[in-house]
C-alpha cells in the first residue's frame, strides 16, 4: 500500500501477561528495583510496565509501533490492549492497584469486563479513521480473543504483519526491533480471510 502524508496508521499492541513470574516480582512489596518502586509510589507508564512483564516481545512491539505510527485525527498512533480499560496509550500511568485490577480480568470473549471496554474503544477509534487509514495489530492472530472484537468494529481495516505467521513471541520481538532499527516497515495483510498459521520461518540472523 502506498501511504500519503495524511494516511493514518495506528498500531494496537497485545497485552502482557500479568499473572506470571515476572508479574510476581514486580508486585512484590519488597522489590527495590526502580520500576517496582515507581509503580508503588507514583505509578509508572503502562508501556514500561508491560515491557518489563513481557520482555523482548513487548519491547519490540512498542519500539516498532512508535517508529512507524502515523496519526492525524487520531490522537495516538500506538495503543495498548489493556484488560478492563480497552485501548490506552503506552504513556498512561498505572499504579500497583491498577495493575492488580488488570491482572484480575481474563483476556476472553466471554469476559464482559474485558470485552465491553475493548468494543467501546475500538468503535471510538473507527470513528477517527477514513480513506486508506489502517490499524495494525501487533500481537497474536491465531485466536479470536481480541481480534474478533476489534475487527467487528473496524470494518475491514484491521491488518497484521504477514511475517508473524509461524513465529513465536521472541522471534516476533527480535524481528520488530531489527525493522525499527533499519527503518524498514513490514508487509501487512488484512486479518479477514488471512492464513493465521504456517510453518516456522528460519531463525533471525544475530544482531551485529
Amino acid at each position: 500500500m502506498a501511504f500519503t502524508q495524511s494516511t493514518q496508521t495506528v498500531f494496537l499492541l497485545s497485552p502482557a501477561h500479568c499473572g506470571g513470574r515476572r508479574a510476581q516480582i514486580l508486585l512484590n512489596e519488597r522489590a527495590s528495583f526502580p520500576l517496582a518502586v515507581q509503580l508503588r509510589e507514583t505509578g509508572a507508564p503502562i508501556g514500561d510496565v508491560f515491557r518489563f512483564l513481557s520482555g523482548l516481545y513487548f519491547r519490540g512491539k512498542l519500539t516498532y509501533g512508535r517508529a512507524f505510527a502515523r496519526c492525524g485525527v487520531a490522537p495516538h498512533g500506538v495503543l495498548v490492549i489493556t484488560p478492563g480499560r480497552g485501548l490506552v496509550p503506552p504513556d498512561v500511568i498505572v499504579t500497583l492497584a491498577d495493575l492488580q485490577q488488570i491482572a484480575d480480568i481474563g483476556v476472553a470473549l466471554d469476559e464482559p469486563r474485558f470485552r465491553e471496554p475493548l468494543e467501546r474503544d475500538s468503535a471510538a477509534l473507527a470513528s477517527l479513521l477514513s480513506g486508506d487509514d489502517t490499524v495494525i495489530l501487533l500481537g497474536s492472530i491465531a485466536t479470536g480473543k481480541y481480534v474478533d472484537i476489534i475487527e467487528s468494529r473496524l470494518d475491514g481495516r484491521l491488518r497484521f504483519p504477514v511475517a508473524f505467521v509461524g513465529r513465536g513471541d521472541m522471534s516476533r520481538g527480535g524481528l520488530m526491533l531489527r525493522c525499527a532499527d533499519r527503518g524498514e516497515e513490514l508487509e501487512y495483510v488484512p486479518i479477514a480471510g488471512a492464513e493465521r498459521h504456517g510453518k516456522r520461518p528460519p531463525k533471525l540472523d544475530p544482531i551485529r
